[in-house]
């Protein structure tokens, strides 16, 4: 009976969470076929440990949580060639031209992993800086100012009209 309780609620979580679970994998990696396996390598743990989760309110942050850990597997395996640029993907959603919007792409894509992360946790997620911290296994410092730098990061390269249009 047990059983079949947790896998309902199991069942209920992946439907409920796998968009939001493909949108950062594929963020972080750029490649939908490895961010589609991330999620799934992600369900499989989520699973495996289902009985060992402490807060269920807190179950997408543990799921993105072990999605950024199995993406960091993925690079101390092997080195992968992320270079898919699915148009329908889109890592930020904007109203300018098309130039434009791949010029944000690559700019977001060309900083440092743990500026990336925070920022797309913050603009995709819509997480809080201690919700970040949390996921990310830091400080709500450490996160703030990352995602300072990330901020900065797109000023110099981005007018102020620009990036207004952008948020």
């Amino acid at each position: 009976m047990i059983f079949n309780a947790n896998r309902k609620q199991f069942e209920q979580t992946v439907r409920a969470y796998s968009a939001d679970l493909y949108r950062f994998a594929y963020a972080l990696c750029r490649d939908r076929f490895l961010a589609e396996d991330l999620v799934q390598l992600a369900f499989e743990r989520a699973w495996k440990n289902w009985g060992d989760l402490r807060e269920p309110v807190a179950v997408k942050s543990w799921l993105l949580t072990i999605v950024r850990r199995e993406h960091a597997r993925s690079y101390e395996r092997k080195q992968l060639d992320t270079t898919d640029d699915d148009p329908e993907e889109l890592l930020l959603a904007s109203h300018h031209q098309p130039g434009a919007q791949l010029e944000m792409e690559q700019l977001v894509e060309s900083m440092p992993l743990a500026y990336r992360e925070a920022l797309l946790l913050q603009v995709l997620g819509g997480y809080s800086c201690a919700e970040i911290a949390a996921i990310l296994d830091t400080t709500e410092g450490a996160v703030m100012t990352r995602l300072s730098r990330a901020r900065q990061a797109l000023r110099s390269h981005w007018p102020a009209t620009e990036l207004r249009r952008v948020k």
